[in-house]
């Protein structure tokens, strides 16, 4: 009895720390796409062909709308702006990268398999389920429960 005592009571203590980690979290993510946000939009006309070479339809549009949607998830996340609203699209660029990319080459990221991609999409789903956490601008306009 004493040790579920001990689990309750950590269960709510580590419950203070829930908007530190979406934060954390949220930040992390954002880092993450930057890069291959610039990336893309560094040299979308190389991205386009990329793209056609991967058989992904409507090449050059595609490649506009991926670069689109991860440069403004970096800024919506780290403000935590409709955070809920753009993991969605997020979501739907990390499925297209596993599909078109990553999955013929297994889970390992060192072998360039899916398992980065899948984690982002893993963090992405959570921000879905949770939302962004206290130290956000979601919380800020829309309440206490986004």
């Amino acid at each position: 009895m004493k040790f579920k005592q001990m689990y309750v009571e950590f269960s709510r203590l580590s419950g203070y720390a829930k908007s530190f980690s979406l934060l954390f979290a949220r930040l992390a993510i954002a880092y993450g796409f930057y890069g291959p946000a610039m990336t893309k939009w560094k040299d979308i006309d190389s991205i386009a062909g990329w793209f056609t070479s991967l058989g992904i339809p409507f090449p050059t549009l595609n490649a506009y709308m991926a670069a689109s949607t991860e440069a403004l998830g970096v800024v919506l996340l780290t403000l935590g702006l409709f955070t809920r609203l753009i993991s969605i699209p997020l979501i739907v660029v990390m499925i297209v990268a596993i599909v078109t990319v990553h999955l013929p080459n297994g889970f390992s990221a060192g072998d360039n398999g899916f398992e980065i991609p899948f984690y982002y999409m893993l963090f992405l789903f959570i921000f879905v389920t949770n939302g962004a956490g206290k130290f956000s601008l979601d919380r800020l306009i829309f309440g206490e429960k986004n």
